[in-house]
């Protein structure tokens, strides 16, 4: 039995998964709202001059602060469901398929959300180590629990496992 390490935007999808789950998720008044507050900020993350774990954790406070966690379990739910489908590359999906044949296990390591990655690896038997939505009280503080899964942190959790 091996090891089978799989990212997941870009790699198992054809494009990273944030904005569109932010679409999806995020009520349209707030993401209008963002949208003009967050503007600067994209364009100095499109210069380079921000970073993306910088505008991300912004962009996460911004939307998912004070949201009902139960809200945005369903959402991801929805979107596992309704929108990753579609995103999915067939080769990837293959490649998966043969390491689980083979015996293999296979972790899918992320900097994506827990709230659609975790029904989305429930349903094709995969593990999963991600970024997760810290949750106070049954609401999204809009902070992530721990560290964002990107860079070292995703080799580091991948040794902790």
């Amino acid at each position: 039995m091996n090891l089978a390490l799989f990212d997941f935007d870009g790699t198992i999808t054809t494009k990273g998964t944030f904005p569109g789950f932010m679409r999806f998720a995020v009520a349209p008044a707030r993401r209008f709202i963002g949208s003009l507050l967050f503007a600067p900020l994209v364009a100095g993350y499109k210069l380079g001059l921000i970073s993306s774990i910088d505008i991300r954790a912004r962009v996460t406070k911004f939307a998912f602060h004070g949201v009902a966690a139960e809200d945005a379990r369903r959402a991801g739910h929805e979107f596992a469901r309704d929108v990753l489908p579609d995103l999915l590359r067939p080769s990837a999906m293959e490649r998966i398929r043969w390491h689980k044949n083979q015996g293999d296990v296979v972790v899918v390591v992320s900097g994506a959300f827990d709230v659609y990655l975790s029904p989305w690896c429930v349903q094709h038997q995969l593990h999963l180590i991600c970024s997760q939505l810290e949750v106070v009280d049954g609401t999204l503080t809009g902070r992530y629990r721990g560290e964002q899964c990107v860079n070292a942190e995703k080799s580091r959790r991948v040794r902790e496992k």
